[in-house]
């Protein structure tokens, strides 16, 4: 049996009635197949033509005394027939059947293992056909075949469907990216062209001219109709965003299953064994939508809910990512889920530690500004407001206990590296450059690890300082610095663009170019 996270349905924001898929599915229902020339042509046997078009005529009562024929005729159906048109208004047939009552999942389910019948194959094989509405209506009904009932979906089957999830979140997620992209350089184009045209411009002999009234009227409205494109796009209610870009339409139906399926425990692990938490990240880090942050975000928050997973969360960078978000964010829902995440992530884990790690994490990426900022405001939602007193409170906490040394390791694990007070301080790295070997080497390895990744110059002049500093007051920091391959990496930074960076690695390199500190009057000061 599954063991699904109930949730008050107005909680979740599970189902839009503007989503791309509802509105071809009301298109749908109103078509008339022609069954009988599918059993006359004998591509349907005479039993399931009668039990299809009773069902098409009467739908609930056929259904009340029918039940078992109508899961073999639509299993059989969905099986053999091919033409778009009609496996399209089958699955909206079904669909429809399992929204009204949730109960005939397992009705299925029964009647396919009588019938010695996979549920899951005929619905798989569609994810893989041509027709975005095939493939993600075959999708909508999987998740609820396998969250609905009291069947689990199969191994196999499950690690296929949550790639192929993963797959067509990143497809589409991409596509949002580029159609972005394109909209903002046409935008750009026409209010840079419009902007022209408001002075005098000169023709291509170099005479000048002033527009006509018409023309700018004309230029004028060409920049507020690509303005209200992107405004669409970017940041319009969710009805325009949905309408507005066709490239990507199904991203909601898609995040929408996984928002299904990530509700049910034993489903959870599997996503993250195709390093799906990696993907939501990707895409939360670009800037999407809000209907699509609140979406992933709510992904990640069911997932918190297991213990194991939550204490793994921070090694996904999850809560930098979401401090950025929740920064920016205006809509209320966004800012409820991911502060939701943040609790979870701080109550769930069942070693302490973890958990007061993650304080740190959020300290460290200025959350406690941001909550100090949502405490002025007023909001209807009471989880909202209970949920920042407890951040608050956590975080305060976790700041008066918190060491320089602590305070290093979290800034090191994030990734964002500035010129916090402790870099410079010659009393930490006195006391703490020896700690950059625990773990492993961890931190230390960090370091090395963003001088070979990041583009950021403060990054890389942060990250050259330090380990000049720790090669400077740990004895065996140089071997053990060429041991990790990080002497080379940081001579490399010695010929970057930017003049801070190469300061920093010039002064990283004399440190370990130098052996006796104390009698080196050059960097005794440093």
């Amino acid at each position: 049996m599954t063991t699904a996270l109930y949730l008050p349905e107005e909680n979740i924001d599970m189902i839009a009635a503007t989503s791309v898929l509802q509105q071809q599915a009301a298109d749908i229902r109103t078509r008339t197949i022609n069954w009988a020339s599918y059993m006359q042509s004998q591509m349907i046997s005479e039993e399931d033509y009668k039990a299809i078009s009773a069902l098409d005529k009467s739908r609930a009562s056929y259904l009340a005394q029918n039940s078992s024929q109508v899961v073999k005729t639509l299993l059989n159906l969905v099986s053999h027939l091919s033409k778009d048109s009609t496996i399209q208004y089958i699955l909206v047939l079904l669909d429809d059947l399992l929204q009204e009552d949730r109960s005939r999942v397992d009705l299925f389910h029964e009647t396919a293992g009588k019938l010695k019948q996979c549920i899951w194959g005929p619905f798989l094989n569609l994810l893989n056909r041509q027709d975005g509405f095939i493939v993600n209506m075959s999708s909508r009904i999987l998740a609820k075949f396998a969250c609905w009932g009291h069947e689990t979906m199969p191994k196999s089957d499950l690690n296929f469907y949550l790639q192929f999830l993963k797959d067509q979140l990143a497809t589409n997620g991409l596509a949002y990216l580029q159609e972005m992209a394109q909209l903002a350089k046409r935008t750009q184009t026409i209010i840079v062209h419009t902007h022209g045209l408001h002075g005098k411009d000169k023709d291509h002999h170099g005479h000048q001219y002033s527009p006509t009234l018409a023309q700018l009227q004309h230029q004028h409205e060409l920049a507020e109709r690509a303005n209200e494109r992107y405004r669409e796009v970017a940041g319009g209610d969710e009805q325009q965003q949905q309408s507005g870009i066709p490239n990507n339409e199904y991203i909601q139906s898609v995040a929408r299953c996984l928002q299904m399926m990530l509700r049910v425990d034993e489903y959870r692990f599997a996503f993250v064994g195709v390093d799906g938490i990696s993907t939501l990240i990707r895409i939360l880090s670009s800037r999407v939508n809000f209907q699509v942050q609140y979406q992933l975000v709510f992904c990640l928050w069911v997932l918190t809910f297991n213990p194991l997973l939550a204490a793994k969360m921070n090694k996904f960078s999850v809560i930098p990512i979401l401090a950025d978000i929740l920064s920016d964010c205006a809509k209320e829902k966004v800012t409820r889920i991911i502060l939701a995440v943040f609790r979870n992530l701080i109550e769930k884990p069942e070693d302490s530690s973890v958990a007061k790690d993650h304080c740190i994490a959020m300290v460290q990426c200025k959350v406690l500004k941001q909550l100090s900022i949502l405490e002025q405001r007023r909001f209807d939602d009471e989880d909202i407001t209970a949920d920042v007193e407890y951040l608050s409170e956590k975080l305060q906490n976790s700041v008066q206990d918190l060491s320089s040394f602590d305070e290093y390791a979290t800034e090191v694990r994030s990734g964002r590296l500035e010129w916090s007070p402790v870099h410079k301080s010659a009393k930490f790295w006195r006391e703490n450059a020896q700690r950059l070997n625990e773990k492993n080497y961890e931190l230390l390895r960090i370091l090395v690890h963003l001088l070979e990744t990041s583009k950021d110059a403060i990054i890389l002049s942060v990250a050259c300082f330090d380990i000049g500093e720790y090669v400077r007051h740990y004895p065996r920091g140089k071997h053990v610095l060429e041991q990790l391959g990080g002497k080379q990496i940081v001579m490399q930074h010695l010929g970057h663009e930017d003049p801070n960076v190469r300061y920093e690695a010039l002064l990283a390199v004399q440190k370990l170019m130098v052996h006796n500190w104390s009698s080196d009057p050059t960097f005794r000061s440093c």
